[in-house]
This record gives C-alpha cells, structure tokens and sequence, in this order.
C-alpha cells in the first residue's frame, strides 16, 4: 500500500486511530515475550540492522554497505517475494545484484544452515528483524532518516512507529541518514552510539535531460527531490508490482513531455525485461561515518 498521507503529521485522522495503536502494540508486547523463550544463538556474529518506522528510512542501502565490507551473508525476510523474482523480492534482488549472498525466508532457519558451514566464520547480517525476539542479536543497529524522524510519533497504524519511541534504547547504535530538512522533534537517547550516513543518487542522464520520474518506495517524494530536471512524477505503492497497463501509461507520459524514464533501483529490478532495456535506474549509493566502521570493528572483535 502507498504510505498513508497522515504518517508524517498528527491530523484529526491520526488522533482518531492513536487507541488501535496501543491496542495492537500491547497485544504485540504479549505476543513477542512469548516468542523470546529461549532465542537461537548463533555460532557466528548476528549483526541486526533494522528500524522501528514502517520502511522508507534507507535500511536496505545501510545492510548493503556492512555486507560488502565484511564479506558477510545476509538474511532478510523477502518482503512481497513471488516466483517473479525466483521467490526472493525486489530488496533481495538488488542485493544479489551486488554479488552478496542472500538468503531468504524463515530468518531462524537460514541462520542455523548458515551456522552448518563450519570454514566460514564472518558475521552474519540480518536485514531487518529488530522486533524479531527469537534470534539473540550480537550487534543491533537501528536506521533513522532525520527528514522523518519518527513521522507523527504515533504507532501503526495511526503513524509510522513500529514501536514507541523508547525502543531505540535497545539498539547498540543508531545510524542517520543525514537530508537537507530536518524533522522537528527528532532527537535521540543520550548515550547510544550515533553515526551519520549521506546518500548520494546517480542519474543515469545528463543534467539537461528532462526526466519523468516514477517510484513504488515508502517515500518516492525523496527519490524526487534527489534529481534534476523532472517534468513529471509517479508515485505507487511500496514493492508494487507493475503491470503492462502501468508501464504504457508511464511510457506515454514520457513521449507527451520528450522525456526519458527514471526509477530506483528497487523499482527497477520489479520491472518485466522489456521495460528495463528502455528504462534507467538512479544509482543510490550510501557512505557512512568511517567512526561506525572502527566502531563495529571492536563491537564484533
């Protein structure tokens, strides 16, 4: 589903469903000390790398950058996988793409095969799953974007919180992916460890090309605002799967302004064969603090 617009603002909407909150996080909370008896440790590192807003922060990037560098496998969920993309989904496929090793599915089960492979000791890097209480985690690393920041401050579905804000307390350190807007109210626990990333998008087009820009992310309007030259824009739902009725309109869009078509790369891996030999996708590419990296050096030691 697209993100919904009261996310990021406290609206009479917002107010309005703020008691469902409560109730789905309490009835959360029972569910979760239930499923924390006894938790797998692992005999390799888990590095978890998760959030607690609903997507759109730049997670995916972050469990990338760890991953390559320390040449680990990674285990994610596979959020709306489909025999479109050999059962793995669109975050999986990007990151296949960066020649790491990914496994999808029960995160549980992946980590134990994993631990089977008795000459690979390197850590192993668990997209998502901080509110996952079976897996006992060695290095918990949540991701903020400081243009969100918490949205709203309310939890789903009467904003974006996952958890409430106190949550963070649990993370062994925080990095923020830095932006040009800051949200208000947006500051967090003294004493965690608190790194800054900076995101940088390529495009695939030179400065004065005129672009029609469409994505299906949690906040497209920050892959737009990150290009030049855009005549038109499209958002979709987050992981939507785009059909053929989709794509004609995006292509006639672009020959009513004399544009080129540009998606993310996360879009971009969605898209059938025939639409990706005409559409490009803007490169994300994420630099974080060299501090982090001598950080979770010694953390992981």
């Amino acid at each position: 589903m697209k993100t919904p617009w009261w996310f990021l603002r406290k609206t009479p909407l917002s107010f309005i469903l703020w008691p469902i909150g409560w109730v789905y996080y309490l009835i959360g909370r029972v569910v979760y000390f239930v499923r924390s008896v006894r938790p797998l440790k692992s005999r390799r590192k888990i590095i978890c790398v998760g959030n607690i807003l609903a997507g759109g922060v730049g997670k995916t990037p972050v469990v990338r950058q760890i991953a390559t560098r320390l040449d680990s496998p990674v285990v994610m969920r596979g959020y709306k996988k489909s025999k479109d993309f050999d059962d793995a989904g669109d975050e999986a496929t990007m990151l296949s793409r960066d020649g790491l090793a990914v496994h999808v599915g029960d995160r549980k089960s992946n980590i134990i095969l994993l631990n089977k492979q008795k000459s690979d000791d390197s850590p192993i890097v668990m997209d998502d799953g901080f509110q996952n209480p079976t897996i006992k985690k060695d290095v918990s690393i949540l991701v903020f974007d400081e243009a969100l920041g918490y949205g709203n401050g309310f939890l789903l579905p009467a904003g974006p919180l996952r958890e409430p804000r106190g949550a963070v307390r649990r993370a062994d350190a925080i990095i923020v992916i830095k932006n040009s807007t800051h949200k208000k109210n947006f500051s967090l626990p003294v004493g965690i460890p608190t790194f800054f990333a900076n995101n940088f998008t390529l495009s695939p087009y030179e400065i004065d090309e005129k672009i029609v820009a469409f994505a299906g992310i949690g906040y497209p309007k920050k892959f737009f605002r990150c290009l030049t030259n855009v005549v038109a824009t499209r958002s979709f739902a987050d992981h939507w799967q785009y059909t053929d009725d989709d794509l004609k309109k995006l292509f006639a869009l672009a020959d009513k302004h004399k544009a080129k078509l540009v998606t993310t790369e996360k879009d971009w891996v969605r898209l059938p064969d025939y639409a990706r030999e005409k559409i490009k996708y803007a490169k994300l590419e994420t630099k974080i603090d060299d501090n982090f990296w001598k950080w979770l050096g010694d953390k992981i030691k």
